[in-house]
C-alpha cells in the first residue's frame, strides 16, 4: 500500500466514524424531544384528570355530567392531535437528518468513484476497455438505484404525511360529532 491510499483509507474511516456519531448524536436528539414531549403529556394529563374527576363528582344531575363531557372531549382531541403533530414533526426532522447525511455521503462516494474511474481510464492497459466499461456501467447502475430509492423514499414520506394529515381531519370531525351528539343526549334527558 502506498503512503497516499493508507492516507486514504484513513481519511474514510474517520469520515465514517463522523458520520456513525452524527447519525448517533440525531437519535438521541429525538428520544431526547419524545421524552420531554411524553413527559408533559403525562403531567398534563394527569391534572386534566384530576380536574375532571373533581367537576364530575361536583355534578349532580345527568345533564351536568353530559354538559362536562361536551366541555372536555374537544379540548381532548385537540390536544391529542397537537401531540400526535409533534410527535410526526420530532420524527420528520429526524428523519430529513438522516436523509440529509446519506445523500452528503453518496456524493462522497460518487465522487471518489468518479475520480477513481477517471484514473483507471487514463492508466488502463490496451484491451482492457471492456473492464472499464463494465466498471462505468455499475457506477452508473449504483448511481441510479440510489436516485431511484431516493424518490421513492421521498413519495413514501408525502403519503404519511398526507395520511397523517387526513387521519386528523377525520379525528377533528368525529370529535365535534361526538359533542354534538352528546349534547343532544344531554338536552334530551
Amino acid at each position: 500500500m502506498t503512503q497516499f491510499s493508507q492516507e486514504q483509507f484513513a481519511a474514510t474511516q474517520k469520515n465514517h466514524v463522523d458520520t456513525f456519531f452524527s447519525l448517533t448524536g440525531k437519535i438521541v436528539e429525538g428520544v431526547e424531544k419524545l421524552t420531554l414531549l411524553n413527559l408533559q403529556a403525562a403531567k398534563s394529563i394527569f391534572s386534566e384528570t384530576q380536574e375532571s374527576a373533581q367537576k364530575a363528582l361536583a355534578g349532580k344531575e345527568l345533564p351536568d355530567l353530559f354538559q362536562l363531557h361536551n366541555a372536555l372531549i374537544q379540548p381532548a382531541a385537540e390536544k391529542g392531535n397537537a401531540y400526535n403533530r409533534q410527535v410526526h414533526e420530532i420524527l420528520t426532522a429526524t428523519h430529513q437528518e438522516f436523509v440529509k447525511q446519506a445523500e452528503a455521503q453518496f456524493i462522497g462516494y460518487s465522487q471518489n468513484a468518479q475520480a477513481f474511474l477517471d484514473g483507471v481510464t487514463k492508466n488502463a492497459p490496451t484491451g482492457s476497455e471492456a473492464a472499464v466499461a463494465l466498471l462505468k456501467s455499475t457506477i452508473t447502475a449504483a448511481q441510479d438505484a440510489f436516485d431511484t430509492v431516493n424518490k421513492a423514499t421521498r413519495q413514501a414520506a408525502e403519503i404519511a404525511e398526507n395520511n397523517f394529515n387526513a387521519a386528523t381531519i377525520t379525528s377533528s370531525k368525529a370529535v365535534k360529532e361526538s359533542a354534538a351528539h352528546a349534547s343532544r343526549a344531554a338536552k334530551a334527558a
